[in-house]
């Protein structure tokens, strides 16, 4: 019993010093300093690799601080048993991926975010603002309505619905310019055929004009006198 006793209380001490951690950790990130909370939060996720909250909040200390590799390695070391903050580390990585410019892998995990939880506001803006850079400007109108359909009091609401408007006259320009271009090609299609119409044409007259005409490939005159070997 006494046994037991002394492994209770030794991991009771030892979880209560990886709450103190991920506490201190805590205040200094809230207070915007992360370079005085990253060590904690380090020290909190190695005394508890279970603490989610801990994973998360040293992945944003690692953004904060430049260090986006280790933020990617944190946040995707913890998805896998985030539980109900997996929308939260998924849109993170979304963050990350983007800040990098690699589009790809960004909308990937701002679909899974929402795919965690269909009313995760920041991860449609996020995936709206991804699939601008890639033209996908349809299915980014669509996200940035569902985004302010969440968030109605959102102080970007104005931006969002002018950015919005400016999509659908880029979507409706772009129309315009296909169907021009159509036009455009098929006219040049119609020319081109006249054109190889024309001349089909007039080489068929110039060779029925030739044919009373001899070559005299076709006809041996005859030759009289004698052949001279020397």
């Amino acid at each position: 019993m006494k046994k037991a006793l002394i492994v209770i209380w030794l991991f009771q001490a030892v979880f209560c010093h990886a709450q103190s951690n991920f506490t201190r950790g805590e205040e200094l990130l809230m207070q915007n300093k992360p370079a005085e909370a990253v060590g904690f939060l380090e020290r909190a996720v190695s005394e508890d690799p279970a603490h989610v909250k801990a994973f998360l909040y040293l992945g944003i200390v690692y953004e904060q601080l430049d260090r986006i590799e280790q933020a990617i390695t944190i946040y995707r070391r913890i998805l896998p048993s985030a539980g109900s903050l997996s929308a939260n580390v998924a849109n993170n990585l979304g963050n990350v991926y983007f800040q990098r410019g690699n589009t790809d892998e960004a909308e990937r995990y701002y679909t899974e975010a929402i795919n965690f939880n269909g009313r995760f506001s920041g991860a449609y803006l996020g995936r709206a603002n991804t699939r601008i850079k890639t033209g996908n400007f349809q299915n980014a109108i669509t996200d940035y309505e569902q985004y302010l359909f969440l968030e109605p009091s959102s102080a970007q609401r104005a931006n969002i619905e002018r950015l919005i408007a400016l999509l659908r006259q880029e979507e409706a320009t772009a129309e315009l310019r296909r169907q021009m271009a159509e036009e455009e090609a098929r006219r040049l299609a119609e020319e081109r055929q006249k054109l190889l119409e024309s001349v089909s044409a007039s080489l068929q007259s110039a060779a029925d004009s030739s044919q009373g005409l001899s070559t005299g490939a076709d006809s041996v005159e005859g030759y009289e006198g004698e052949f001279i070997l020397e």
